[in-house]
């Protein structure tokens, strides 16, 4: 018995990364799991390592910068597993640019997905969960939201400062329908992707890969950087019902990088 048997999880962006790690974590405590993801074979192989816990799983392809797509995936996840009791809105995308190099389709790209996504995949599970009487949201955030100097590119500050802020009003007006609405705002995380983009910024300044990492490392308080089960962890916590009365909360998980 886990701590969410019966509940039915979609997790955006599940196919790599923090995503897939979230995905994995929600399985191993009990729920059933959709693993939604643009690129379909990575959200089949998440499914797949989910499925080993013995639940549902569903993989399905999405584009979580488009509103048709968005709501065909609410909808397949519903038909598929019977219901929606968390979303995670994990998808998103950026890169590593100096603000004065960034161009109108940097800014529509990054928005796209980061916050007209977020707030899409948001209304749509909030209509099932209106409808069932309640549910979780999970926003994942970061503390380039949060001003953190460190971030990727201002664009993507300014997708993710959205993001909080979203989770802030849509806990507002969904709370009269039981539904939580949270943050998670990691700090310095090693997945895959922030792997190439830290690779492209030691390119750039001409220092080796694992210098910059420690570099990256070096100020935060609790002397590492962030794994992807990091993250997970707090996913689990506020999707379980020890989180039942919190919401609109924005969670740095980084190390003490940022003051929230």
């Amino acid at each position: 018995m886990g701590m969410l048997d019966k509940q039915v999880a979609l997790v955006t962006g599940a196919g790599a990364g923090i995503g897939q790690a979230i995905a994995i974590a929600l399985a191993e405590n009990g729920a059933d799991v959709a693993c939604s993801d643009i690129d379909e074979p990575s959200a089949k192989r998440t499914a797949e390592r989910c499925a080993q816990y013995g639940h549902r799983t569903v993989a399905i392809q999405a584009d979580c910068g488009n509103v048709a797509s968005i709501n065909a995936m609410i909808e397949r996840t519903v038909k598929a597993l019977g219901r929606l009791d968390v979303i995670v809105n994990n998808a998103g995308i950026t890169r590593y640019a100096y603000i004065m190099d960034l161009t109108e389709k940097d800014w529509d790209d990054i928005h796209r997905i980061n916050a007209k996504g977020v707030f899409f995949c948001l209304q749509g599970a909030a209509k099932e969960m209106i409808r069932q009487g309640g549910g979780r949201i999970i926003n994942i955030a970061s503390i380039a939201g949060r001003g953190f100097v460190g971030t990727s590119n201002a664009a993507y500050a300014a997708s993710k400062g959205a993001v909080i802020s979203l989770t802030k009003t849509a806990a507002q007006q969904l709370g009269r329908h039981n539904i939580n609405v949270n943050a998670i705002c990691p700090g310095v995380t090693m997945t895959d992707l922030v792997n190439r983009i830290m690779a492209g910024r030691a390119d750039q300044q001409g220092k080796a890969l694992e210098e910059l990492k420690a570099e990256a490392a070096k100020p935060i308080p609790i002397g590492r950087a962030n794994t992807p089960d990091d993250i997970a962890a707090m996913a689990v916590f506020l999707a379980s019902p020890g989180a039942r009365n919190i919401t609109g909360q924005a969670y740095n998980v980084d190390g003490g990088l940022v003051p929230s």
